[in-house]
């Protein structure tokens, strides 16, 4: 018999969170997050994304012992604003057993009913910037942190239960050594003399801070354009800027201003910190904060993580400007490997903007829609 029960307490909601650890245990590709953040993520008193939407997470038990978890999400800003009568369904983990991926996902279909939504889309977080999609190919590839690891039979089971495809995510990748400075070098000059731009760089965190909102202020206005996109809101900036500058090298930062210091550009890139989070175990203490700081200091592999280009200076070749800066950065760091985080498949522009470098797809990840 399979038992759903609402995680409400801080120790069910720790348990929401540990699941996976055991589900995945000593699995050679699964990368565990920090505990601690997770908490926080799910804490209504800390989380300001919670002043615009509504979760529920839901634990699954089995002859006694947990089985599998799910979040049901609501995006207030999104059904409201946007008129997308979507309920979401995110930090999915089950057992390979149906039955109870079903009871978990009845649940999700409550929530939705209950305030008249049409459909449900999942696996996705609160927002652009949470983890998004079940993994579809690339299973024996490490994970990363911004990305859910799943087995294969994840898919299985939603398309079993009438779940159809919504969105499609491809990762590339490709060696430094690809990188070919023709492409960027000479347009760089070029583009920064005709437009009137210049490249700000950064070696210290504190100095990237009084941009941080503005940096938002052009993520929303660059990816509005998007079908999946939700803008970032006033109070979840000051959360997001706590949350992952600290994260980020700040050489790894890269803004671009025009004559009057408006941003026009920006580009952030992570180190990879995936051995270092299997390390760590989902604990900075005592030797998690080690590999992390290891990581961030020595990592020779770098994940693109977000890029924005004001949509008045998009088609005016910007990006020679940012790829020129961090082919300097990374040729003093010695970088060997280049991943670009999920990105949509019918997002043509941002494919083209790397298709110099070789890139190749490694993993497949998708969301999956049904009418309620």
């Amino acid at each position: 018999m399979i038992t759903i029960v609402e995680a409400v307490t801080k120790s069910q909601l720790k348990e929401f969170v540990v699941f996976p650890f055991a589900l995945y245990k000593n699995h050679p590709y699964w990368v565990p997050p920090l505990i601690n953040d997770e908490m926080d993520t799910f804490d209504k008193t800390k989380n300001p994304v919670f002043s615009s939407a509504e979760a529920h997470f839901y634990l699954a038990y089995k002859d006694n012992s947990i089985v599998g978890r799910i979040a049901a999400i609501i995006n207030w800003d999104e059904v409201k604003n946007q008129q997308k009568l979507k309920v979401r369904f995110g930090w999915w983990d089950v057992i390979d057993d149906i039955e109870v991926t079903k009871a978990l996902l009845e649940k999700v279909y409550e929530l939705g009913k209950k305030n008249h939504l049409e459909y449900v889309e999942g696996p996705m977080g609160f927002s652009n910037l949470d983890k998004v999609g079940v993994l579809t190919e690339g299973f024996d590839e490490i994970g990363s942190m911004i990305t859910w690891y799943n087995f294969p039979y994840y898919k299985d089971h939603l398309e079993k239960l009438g779940y159809v495809k919504e969105k499609e995510y491809l990762e590339n990748r490709f060696p430094f050594s690809n990188v070919k400075t023709e492409f960027f070098v000479k347009p760089n000059e070029l583009i920064k003399r005709r437009y009137q731009l210049r490249p700000l760089n950064f070696t210290k965190t504190k100095d990237i801070l009084p941009y941080v909102d503005k940096m938002f202020d052009l993520f929303n206005a660059s990816y509005a354009g998007l079908s999946s996109f939700v803008a970032i809101t006033e109070v979840q900036k000051e959360y997001f800027k706590k949350k992952y500058i600290s994260f980020i090298n700040p050489e790894y930062i890269k803004f671009v201003l025009d004559k009057d210091d408006t941003m026009v550009a920006f580009s952030i890139v992570m180190p990879s910190f995936s051995e270092a989070l299997q390390k760590a175990k989902g604990k900075l203490f005592p030797f998690g904060f080690y590999h992390l700081l290891k990581a961030k200091k020595e990592s020779k592999e770098v994940l693109f993580y977000l890029i924005g280009i004001d949509p008045e200076h998009q088609s005016k070749g910007v990006t020679a400007i940012i790829f020129n800066e961090y082919y300097i950065t990374f040729k003093e760091k010695g970088i060997k490997n280049c991943i670009r985080t999920p990105e949509l498949e019918d997002n043509h522009a941002i494919h083209n903007m790397w298709k110099h470098f070789d890139p190749v797809t490694f993993k497949r990840r998708r969301t999956y829609k049904k009418d309620l």
